[in-house]
């Protein structure tokens, strides 16, 4: 683990101007170092907050400038080169600089990466490529399907992941008709349980959502380039008027791989969050790195800030290595899902119900508590964040038993 702090005058350049590029250049300014900070980001936006855009933007309870982490003069008070509108073409690791679009290159002397995900898109000869068709990533998006949010419109939701469900939960309460498609046999399948699932299943028919699990996508129909229809598996046809997909992500690893990095499910890193260029970081959605003797890459808002602050005390000697502690979070409707841990390879879940409308389902493998779904139920989510973090597993019928005072359970 490094502890050998960079030279106070150390050239650092961060591609990505997004929740971890914002958080490794402000915390390396709040650590201390005087040299010089390039950000890089390919929109024209100074960085901001991606999760209120299917939400609170979307729905028109928050304004632009309030997305934004900071203000312009932030960076020019911190002295932080903020590049935006701006491609990165290569890293040449030899001489140590970057190239961008406009031909123009930017040395460096540590060099952190995160450049995120993309989302997974649907293929152009299924219509993938039709006007009407969104993807759920950036301003950009948001604001290009925000006059189709009308009442009476009919969106197809493709994905029955957090995403899809979210942009489903604000078109619902927006007035939109709502049909959601999900191929695999359940919502939720490949990150939460069967009762989660079945949780959120009921919510969004409550609501009006039609929700059709164990449905594919055939293909998109349109008339002057304008999605209008979409064919499902079953060969039933659905008259739409937009479609938003919701099917997952792919980490930003081109650059990387081009410039001969180790990739592995993402830019590979190591404990102190580096590649394998002793002089190349990376962190956030892009980034794979070890995790209780696997690897695992984490698309969440607190992995980017905690990764990238691991970054910068890492560049600056203060590192203990990076151990993550994984959260994350889903608003739809009137329902706060809080997750706290990691759910992969559970074999048993054990339900609690607590006063009001809050329940929460708690994940085992063997006796070993991994994770635990809180909906409604934030003191639920306080005390297993910090079971699951101290490493103490309560007994699941204890879990269960509504007696149970959950505070209790603390060590």
């Amino acid at each position: 683990m490094s502890n050998n702090p960079i030279d106070q005058g150390a050239r650092i350049v961060v591609i990505g101007a997004g929740q971890a590029g914002f958080t490794a250049c402000a915390k390396l300014r709040e650590l201390g170092h005087p040299g010089p900070i390039t950000l890089i980001g390919e929109e024209a936006h100074p960085p901001y907050q991606r999760p209120p855009l299917s939400k609170g933007y979307l729905l028109g309870e928050m304004t632009e400038d309030r997305l934004y982490f900071r203000p312009i003069n932030f960076y020019q008070e911190r002295s932080i080169d903020l590049r935006l509108s701006e491609r990165v073409g290569f890293i040449d690791r030899v001489s140590k600089v970057v190239g961008l679009s406009n031909g123009s290159t930017v040395p460096y002397d540590r060099l952190i990466l995160t450049t995120g995900a993309r989302p997974r898109s649907l293929p152009a000869e299924i219509g993938g490529d039709l006007e009407g068709v969104f993807y759920v990533r950036n301003l950009a998006d948001i604001n290009s399907m925000a006059h189709h949010f009308r009442p009476g419109q009919h969106v197809l939701i493709v994905g029955g992941g957090y995403v899809g469900l979210e942009a489903a939960a604000v078109s619902a309460k927006l007035g939109l008709e709502v049909t959601l498609i999900e191929a695999s046999q359940r919502i939720l399948q490949r990150v939460a349980c069967p009762q989660t699932s079945a949780y959120f299943r009921n919510l969004h028919g409550k609501e009006g959502v039609v929700l059709c699990e164990d449905t594919g996508l055939k293909r998109l129909s349109g008339e002057d380039g304008h999605v209008r229809s979409a064919e499902l598996a079953d060969n039933s046809v659905l008259p739409i008027d937009f479609v938003i997909v919701g099917i997952g992500v792919v980490p930003n690893v081109e650059l990387a791989e081009a410039a001969g990095l180790t990739i592995d499910n993402g830019i590979a890193v190591d404990e102190d969050c580096r590649t394998s260029d002793p002089d190349i970081y990376a962190a956030g959605d892009c980034a794979s790195f070890p995790w209780r003797s696997r690897r695992i890459r984490l698309e969440s808002v607190g992995n980017a800030i905690e990764q990238a602050e691991s970054v910068a005390k890492a560049l600056m000697g203060q590192s203990s290595g990076y151990e993550a502690k994984p959260w994350f979070w889903s608003d739809q409707f009137d329902v706060k899902l809080q997750i706290a841990g990691y759910s992969q390879g559970y074999d048993n879940v054990a339900t609690r119900k607590s006063v009001g409308d809050g329940v929460s389902y708690w994940y085992y493998r063997g006796g070993d508590l991994l994770a635990v779904d809180a909906m409604n139920d934030p003191r639920v989510y306080m005390v297993a964040k910090r079971l699951i973090e101290a490493g103490t597993s309560p007994d699941p019928t204890v879990v269960s038993d509504p007696a149970t005072d959950v505070k209790s359970l603390l060590p």
